[in-house]
């Protein structure tokens, strides 16, 4: 019996970072929900441009889930899918009614906020994993939010 899975990964590792990856997955899912929550309830002087730049976010979130999704089948796993399960194990926070423009970017920060700190964790794995596709997937992710953030935050002033 192998110890590696069908893409030569140590099955160990490879456990390891899709369990690492199912929290991420769910935490992309609730935080999915929260910015879908903040294009549909968001009013004010600046609803035009935070309608659709939220827009934006959540279509690229969601893209992102079924990405993290892919991952962990590929690493011979199955991703939650239930949100049951997303709710047990996420750190974000279902987000309700708010419609002020400036606390939903709040919310958009603190979102990608946390899901940096948790691709970076894994990101440290894959690499002690020498899984070089997780790796290069959460690395472009973070590279990408860190910049989001950059820009809400100038936003916000």
């Amino acid at each position: 019996m192998s110890d590696t899975n069908s893409i030569g990964l140590h099955a160990g590792s490879a456990s390891h970072l899709a369990e690492r990856l199912n929290a991420l997955l769910a935490n992309y899912q609730l935080f999915y929900m929260n910015v879908r929550g903040y294009h549909w309830n968001v009013k004010g002087d600046n609803f035009f441009e935070l309608h659709t730049k939220f827009e934006e976010y959540y279509t690229d979130l969601l893209a992102k889930i079924d990405e993290v999704a892919e991952r962990i089948l590929t690493l011979g796993h199955k991703p939650v899918h239930a949100y049951s399960d997303y709710f047990k194990i996420a750190t974000i926070e279902e987000q309700k009614d708010i419609h002020d423009g400036a606390a939903c970017v709040r919310g958009i920060v603190q979102g990608y906020q946390t899901l940096i700190d948790l691709q970076r964790e894994i990101l440290s794995l894959a690499s002690d994993a020498d899984d070089e596709g997780t790796a290069s997937q959460v690395g472009d992710y973070i590279r990408e939010q860190e910049k989001t953030i950059w820009m809400l935050n100038a936003y916000l002033g």
